[in-house]
């Protein structure tokens, strides 16, 4: 049913949300105060036409903007996108009952991005290589990407060649495969993921592929094929090896960043313990100052941490040790947590909150909760709230520009 709506307010996942006859219904690609003409489905809004569009609209700079899932909110003028990004914390803490201060958020730039996962299918006319289309299996086929580094957009041809020799003629149900293109200091690490039969054909022509293109490293559903160098990324100048398709935060900028709050935070703690410390992001510079434990669930980042500390051996780095554990099953215990007086702890987007738990019970000093998702991480916090703890500051990061996502970093110490 085609009905006249008026956005209300900005959604937490990017959409315009307007009031119908007492529910919400959201409208993508709209923004607060504009009047649309649109067909009402359940609770969204499809076929939009914007009657009268907000002062706050600008041109998107992207050519597949809003058809593209990739970005939601390129329309909206940056002085409000970032008042809206910074907002989404402070709603998300006002809901735990926190009204601490949120610092203004620190912005993000256009092709920053070092690390992205793309979408790709092989259909009869080609191979379809982008970002699925909001609410599809549907690939949209990128020519330009205003958010990734510009190596990754420049290394479309090679990764679409990648996709003749490796995957068979799709249907238009097949789901699409993923691939992972991260930027290192030696070159693209590339990592197509499951969905299809690897072939004996195909792994040869991918060898060949990629050692045209120069890739530092190709990996297929787990498997190395092709490997010239090691992926190398650096955490504060300290060297490490990437594993296949490792986490990395998703800007060099916004990680330096984040790290010399955390630094200096936890300056004058003796040990330290990084809990999900990934290839050990936070864990390698701060045993530039302290003894640190570092504890994830993934061996291979183990593996790359442990590396990387023994090839700074000139580096002076206090002691670094590792525990494989997951931490979702096993937290790390208060009584565990005795002999450290700080404490980091970077979990995906779900949260830590039985972590949380052992944390708010334990006699740490000094803890930095880095979070990817406003909603848990307020979860979180108020279960170290209420274990005694003080949030001394909240700081969010623009990493994921033009999207609802927002990374924060939040301080905290024992009460008294």
């Amino acid at each position: 049913m085609v009905e006249t709506l008026t956005i209300a307010a900005m959604g937490a996942q990017g959409d315009g949300v307007a009031d119908r006859h007492g529910q919400p219904v959201h409208v993508p690609g709209t923004l607060p105060g504009e009047t649309v003409r649109a067909d009402v489905v359940g609770s969204r809004a499809v076929d939009i036409e914007v009657l009268t569009p907000s002062p706050e609209r600008v041109v998107p700079p992207c050519r597949h903007f809003a058809v593209c899932g990739g970005c939601k909110l390129q329309h909206w003028a940056d002085a409000p996108y970032r008042v809206w990004k910074r907002q989404r914390v402070v709603d998300a803490l006002a809901r735990c009952g926190l009204d601490d201060a949120v610092d203004a958020l620190v912005p993000g730039g256009p092709g920053t991005r070092r690390r992205a996962t793309f979408s790709m299918l092989r259909r009869p006319e080609g191979v379809l290589f982008g970002f699925q289309q909001a609410g599809s299996h549907a690939v949209v086929d990128i020519a330009e990407c205003h958010v990734v580094a510009p190596v990754l957009i420049r290394a479309r041809g090679a990764l679409k060649a990648l996709g003749r020799a490796l995957l068979p003629v799709m249907g238009v149900r097949a789901r699409p495969v993923p691939v992972t293109a991260t930027v290192t200091e030696t070159g693209l690490d590339v990592a197509v993921g499951s969905g299809f039969r690897l072939t004996d054909e195909g792994r040869q022509a991918a060898i060949g592929i990629a050692l045209k293109a120069n890739l530092a490293r190709l990996t297929v559903q787990g498997e190395v094929l092709a490997e010239t160098r090691k992926p190398i990324v650096r955490f504060d100048g300290i060297a490490v090896p990437l594993p296949p398709g490792g986490f990395l935060q998703a800007s060099v900028a916004a990680e330096a960043a984040m790290r010399e709050r955390v630094i200096a935070h936890l300056s004058g703690a003796r040990a330290i313990a990084d809990l999900f410390s990934g290839c050990g992001t936070f864990a390698l510079p701060l045993s530039r100052h302290a003894a640190v434990h570092a504890v994830e669930a993934d061996a291979s980042a183990l593996t790359a941490l442990d590396a990387g500390w023994r090839m700074a051996a000139g580096e002076r780095l206090r002691a670094v040790t590792t525990e494989r554990r997951d931490l979702f099953v096993r937290p790390v215990t208060a009584r565990e947590l005795g002999r450290f007086d700080g404490l980091v702890f970077d979990p995906p987007r779900a949260g830590a909150e039985a972590q949380a738990r052992q944390i708010a019970a334990s006699s740490v000093d000094r803890v930095v909760a880095v979070s990817c998702e406003p909603a848990t991480l307020a979860r979180d916090l108020r279960i170290l709230v209420d274990g005694g703890y003080r949030i001394v500051s909240l700081m969010p990061f623009d990493q994921f520009l033009w999207s609802p996502h927002v990374e924060v970093v939040a301080l905290l110490e024992r009460a008294g």
